[in-house]
């Protein structure tokens, strides 16, 4: 699990923590999607259109974990998850984002002579990821790497606008 509001604001209980948030990311998906929609309708950089879609996306699977998952499904800690339980294992708003991927291609322990890691354990790839949050990532990436491209046609569609 990943750091959490409570992490930081020890004063806040977990379910607090966890409603403020899935309203948040509602408040900012609404914003996002208000972005996305003016950068479709005036045809602004191509890039642009691309960098929100994919952060949209990825917001918007966010929400619906955190939405519904709790609701639709059962625990799947361990186990396979049944769909439409009569009792989901979280209320609504309160779900797990679920769609995680691990790969761990290779395994082994270092033999006792390596300096420094000799004896302990090693995974390659053991990390766990979101998929949500790679495209989340991928489309802030974008932004970044391709910020003066992107902006300057903003700028320049914004500057004809004027004239």
């Amino acid at each position: 699990m990943g750091t959490q509001l409570n992490d930081i604001l020890p004063f806040i209980n977990d379910e607090f923590a966890k409603l403020i948030l899935t309203l948040f990311r509602l408040i900012a998906i609404g914003g996002l999607g208000y972005w996305l929609w003016n950068t479709l309708k005036k045809q602004d950089a191509l890039l642009l259109s691309w960098a929100l879609s994919l952060i949209f996306a990825g917001a918007l699977g966010n929400i619906i974990d955190s939405v519904f998952y709790g609701v639709i499904f059962t625990d799947s800690y361990r186990t396979i998850a049944t769909l439409f339980p009569e009792q989901g294992y979280a209320p609504l708003f309160f779900g797990h984002v679920v769609d995680m991927l691990q790969f761990p291609l290779v395994e082994w322990d270092w033999p006792e002579w390596v300096p420094f890691v000799g004896g302990d354990h090693f995974l390659f790839f053991q990390y766990i990821f979101n998929i949500a949050d790679v495209a989340i990532s991928t489309g802030v990436g974008i932004l970044i790497v391709f910020n003066k491209k992107i902006f300057s046609k903003l700028e320049q569609s914004d500057e004809s606008l004027e004239e």
